[in-house]
C-alpha cells in the first residue's frame, strides 16, 4: 500500500506539473481554460472556479488542460484559435518545459540530500589483497590501458561525458570491449586507443573510483544542469534503440511496471534520506522523460500541436480545427491501446514474478565507486 500511495504522489506532482504549465502559460496569454484535470476518466473532486473547472479523476495516469478552441473553431476572442502562433507554441511547450524544470529541481534535491557532487575525476582504481603476501594487486584493466589517477574523462568513443550518468551509461551500452577515451591530464587534451574498462575480480566494467566534491550552490546547479541534459540524451537514446530494435516493445514500461519500479526504488538503501534518494533520483528520469516524450511528433502529444502550429505559420493559414482534432484523436486512441498493452504486460511480469530489480542501471557512483 506504501508503494502505491508513493506511486501516485510522484505521478499526480509530475502530471500536475506538466498540466499545470500549459494552465499558467495559458492563462498569462489571455486564453479561456475551460477545465484543468488531472487524471483521466471518471471525476473524484470536481471544484467550478470563476471560468475554469477544476477536476481530478480517477485514473493517473494522465491529464488535460481542456482550452476553448483549442480542438474546434471558436469566435470567442479568447480562445486558443484566436491567439497568434508564438503565444500558442509558448502554451503547447510549456508543459514539456515545467516537467523539465521539475527534474532539475529534484536532482538538485537528490544532489543535496547526498552531500557530495559526484566528478568525471579518476580518484584511484580497483585492488585486490593477495591473501598470502598482503600485496595490493590491480584489478583494473583501465589502468593498464593508459588511465592515470587525476585524469577528468572528457569523452569516451566520441561521446561527451557530461556526468557520471553519461559514463554509466556508456559503459553499460557499448558493443565493443576496446574504446577511445579523450581526457584532461594536466591541464591538456590526452587521446587514449583501445581501452578496456574491466575489473578483473568483479568482472564487470567498473575498475575505477571517481572524486566526489563536497556540495555548494555552484557545483550543484551545474551538475544538476548538466545531469539534466545527461537524462534527457539518455531518453533519446533509448528511443532511437526503440526504433532501430534495439529494444522491443518487451521492453517498455507502463504504469503498474513503473509503480512496481518506484517500489523498488523506495526499498533501496537502509537509512529514510537514502531511500528518498532513490526515490527522487527515480522521479527526475521519469519527469524529464515525461517532458521529452511529449515533444515527440506523435499525434496527440504536445509535439504534434507544435509541428500543426509551424505548418500553420509556414501557410500562413489557420489549419482546420476539425481535421486536426481527429488526427489528435486517433492518435490518442493508438496510444491508449499501446499504453493498454503494455499494462497487460507489467501485469503478466508480476503474475510470472519475472520483474527483478535491474542492477545493471545503477549508476557509478552508486556502485560505491566515488572517493
Amino acid at each position: 500500500m506504501t508503494t502505491i500511495i508513493i506511486a501516485l504522489i510522484v505521478f499526480g506532482v509530475i502530471i500536475a506539473i506538466h498540466e499545470f504549465g500549459h494552465f499558467i502559460v495559458a492563462k498569462l496569454s489571455g486564453i479561456k481554460v475551460n477545465e484543468f484535470a488531472i487524471g483521466m476518466g471518471p471525476v473524484i473532486l470536481k471544484k467550478q472556479g470563476k471560468e475554469t473547472k477544476y477536476s481530478l479523476r480517477l485514473l493517473p495516469v494522465g491529464g488535460f488542460c481542456a482550452m476553448e478552441g483549442e480542438d474546434a473553431e471558436s469566435q470567442d476572442p479568447r480562445a486558443f484559435s484566436q491567439k497568434s502562433i508564438p503565444k500558442r507554441m509558448a502554451v503547447v511547450v510549456a508543459g514539456a518545459l515545467m516537467n523539465i524544470i521539475l527534474g532539475f529541481v529534484l536532482i538538485c534535491a537528490t544532489t543535496l540530500l547526498y552531500q557530495e557532487v559526484v566528478t568525471l575525476t579518476i580518484a584511484d582504481f580497483t585492488y585486490t589483497t593477495d591473501a598470502e603476501t598482503g600485496e595490493h594487486i590491480s584489478t583494473s584493466t583501465s589502468e593498464t590501458c593508459g588511465l592515470q589517477i587525476g585524469d577528468t574523462i572528457i569523452s569516451i568513443d566520441g561521446m561527451r561525458m557530461f556526468t557520471d550518468t553519461d559514463l554509466s551509461y556508456k559503459l553499460r551500452s557499448s558493443d565493443t570491449e576496446s574504446m577511445t577515451v579523450v581526457v584532461k591530464r594536466n591541464g591538456e587534451r590526452v587521446t587514449l586507443e583501445n581501452v578496456k574498462f574491466y575489473n578483473t575480480k568483479t568482472q564487470g566494467v567498473l575498475d575505477f573510483y571517481v572524486k566526489a566534491e563536497k556540495c555548494n550552490f555552484l557545483n550543484v546547479i551545474e551538475y544538476s544542469a548538466l545531469n539534466t541534459v545527461s537524462t534527457g540524451r539518455l531518453i533519446w537514446a533509448s528511443l532511437i534503440d526503440l526504433i532501430t530494435g534495439k529494444y522491443g516493445f518487451q521492453d517498455l514500461s507502463g504504469p503498474v511496471g513503473i509503480i512496481g519500479t518506484i517500489g523498488e526504488a523506495a526499498s533501496v538503501g537502509e537509512t529514510i534520506v537514502e531511500k528518498l534518494i532513490s526515490v527522487l533520483s527515480l522521479a527526475s528520469f521519469i519527469t524529464i522523460n515525461v517532458g521529452i516524450f511529449n515533444l515527440l511528433p506523435i499525434p496527440a502529444l504536445d509535439g504534434a500541436r507544435l509541428v500543426f502550429l509551424l505548418i500553420e505559420g509556414i501557410r500562413r493559414k489557420p489549419m482546420n480545427r476539425e481535421q486536426e482534432g481527429m488526427v489528435h484523436f486517433i492518435g490518442l486512441v493508438v496510444l491508449m491501446l499501446i499504453m493498454a498493452f503494455v499494462t497487460f504486460q507489467d501485469i503478466m511480469k508480476m503474475v510470472k514474478n519475472d520483474n527483478p530489480p535491474d542492477s545493471s542501471s545503477v549508476s557509478v557512483s552508486d556502485e560505491a565507486n566515488t572517493k
